[in-house]
């Protein structure tokens, strides 16, 4: 009879049941003191933290993030201009339930990417969505996108993420029809959602690296409206990490 219900409850993907069902089996002396009810209750508690554990999992895969990253990493003692109450704040996630967007600028090997799969990682186990690109690869995958006929589609599939890390902005010139994906992004992604920007650049620099006068008046405006700024500084990380090893 156990066999049996331990099958039909993995039949039914109730994998957190089924696992506290067989471990009340195999310890029975652990258990014979509960009442159905309390035996009962342990399988449940069971079967929640199993499909938590799971999707964080699915979320964490889905995001891709380029660097395994967690706020307990982060680097205070660098001298780089990062200030922790403001790090603070920003882990605790307040920020993506007002959809408010994190500009990240500063010389290569500054943190910058690590920070923000760091905030993502947070973001994360909070249950919320998240996903990290290059911003090259991801306007030539929408340059695909429309080739296949899969343009809108992959457009909707952006809007609906809940932090969306854009790094390397800046870092390529835009051609004129790039300009145009990153305005359907913004204007999707605007008041809905939250976008970390990554780049060397200093901000005061964006319009000009747009290109587009007109284009790059509604970016900027739906990207920087509310948003969030870290400026990091000093010497490259990877440079003192390597002269330090």
């Amino acid at each position: 009879m156990s066999e049996h219900t331990l099958l039909q409850l993995r039949q039914l993907k109730l994998l957190g049941m089924a696992d506290a069902l067989q471990l009340q089996s195999e310890q029975p002396g652990n258990y014979d003191a509960l009442c159905f009810a309390e035996r009962v209750a342990l399988m449940a508690d069971a079967e929640h933290t199993d499909r938590e554990n799971r999707k964080q999992t699915r979320l964490l895969k889905a995001a891709q993030l380029k660097l395994a990253a967690n706020a307990q990493g982060i680097d205070y003692g660098h001298k780089r201009g990062l200030d922790k109450s403001v790090m603070a704040n920003l882990l605790s996630c307040g920020w993506l339930d007002k959809h408010h967007n994190l500009l990240l600028t500063g010389p290569c090997g500054s943190g910058k990417t690590y920070l923000a799969c760091a905030l993502a990682h947070t973001a994360i186990s909070k249950n919320n969505s998240a996903k990290y690109y290059r911003l090259s690869r991801l306007l030539n995958q929408l340059h695909q996108a429309k080739a296949d006929g899969s343009y809108h589609k992959l457009l909707a599939q952006l809007s609906k993420i809940k932090l969306l890390i854009l790094d390397d902005w800046g870092l390529e010139p835009l051609q004129p029809a790039q300009r145009n994906d990153l305005m359907e992004i913004m204007d999707d992604r605007h008041g809905s959602s939250s976008t970390i920007v990554i780049s060397q650049l200093p901000t005061e620099e964006w319009y000009q690296y747009i290109g587009d006068n007109t284009l790059a008046d509604a970016i900027l405006d739906r990207l920087m409206h509310n948003a969030h700024r870290i400026n990091l500084k000093g010497e490259s990380m990877r440079k003192v990490q390597s002269e330090l090893t």
